[in-house]
């Protein structure tokens, strides 16, 4: 059983607004959208920030890094020139400015725990301790629709998550499916596997719902891809095109 939203917006806006950012939030909300994937990293002084990439460069101008900047000065900087001047001194926000944002506006949210090398552990349990304060009411409610997932690439971050808050669900994201993510998955006590649709197969999609995983899928740009893995058992996936495939569509 998938207690979750089908039909994810990519980092916001995906490709209608700077990923990462709560103007991409307004972007996703103003197509319908009310569940958002987005990355979490920890800066130099251990506050969780909402950015993809540890090194500066790509959406943030400059030399330097998430995790050698403090957090108040990660916010003063721009991250949305890049996509476009519309977008001018769009901040990277605080993690916490995303919980209020998407609390207040009833958006759900799949939150992927993204550490910079040598901060796993630190980052899984920063993110999973403020999360799970952010959200106790809801924990205590006991509707998992009713808060976040947890997700990441690291076994090490999400480990850290899980002895952290273990009543948050854990999704583990895997570019390809090894064979071993069976005993990966449940070492981890995940609910759901997360995973590139490029390299899912029919087969290994039944494979983990026999199993009694969820599946959730990045990033489906296209709505004939989108219907075929649906069709495989698929229970949800992430996409950069809100403005093609719709909060709906499954």
């Amino acid at each position: 059983m998938w207690p979750y939203p089908k039909i994810v917006a990519h980092r916001g806006g995906g490709t209608l607004a700077p990923e990462n950012t709560v103007a991409g939030l307004r972007a996703g909300l103003a197509y319908g959208f009310r569940a958002v994937e987005f990355d979490v990293m920890l800066s130099r002084d251990s506050i969780g920030m909402v950015i993809h990439d540890p090194e500066f460069g790509r959406t943030v101008a400059g030399q330097g890094s998430v995790p050698q900047t403090d957090a108040v000065d990660l916010a003063g900087m721009d991250a949305g020139s890049w996509f476009g001047s519309a977008f001018r001194d769009e901040p990277i926000p605080f993690y916490t400015q995303f919980i209020d944002y998407c609390k207040a506006q009833r958006i759900w949210m799949n939150v992927e725990i993204k550490p910079a090398d040598g901060f796993e552990a630190d980052t899984g349990a920063w993110v999973a301790k403020v999360t799970r304060d952010s959200y106790a009411a809801e924990l205590a409610a006991g509707d998992p629709a009713g808060y976040p997932l947890l997700s990441s690439f690291s076994f090490e971050a999400l480990a850290a998550a899980r002895d952290a808050a273990p009543e948050l669900p854990r999704g583990y994201l895997l570019d390809q499916i090894p064979a071993d993510w069976q005993a990966q998955a449940q070492e981890l006590g995940a609910v759901a596997i997360h995973t590139n649709h490029k390299h899912l197969t029919a087969e290994l999609a039944a494979q983990i719902k026999a199993a009694g995983f969820g599946l959730f899928c990045y990033t489906v740009n296209d709505a004939a891809r989108g219907r075929e893995i649906l069709a495989w058992g698929v229970d949800g996936f992430c996409t950069d095109r809100i403005d093609l495939i719709g909060p709906t569509f499954a």
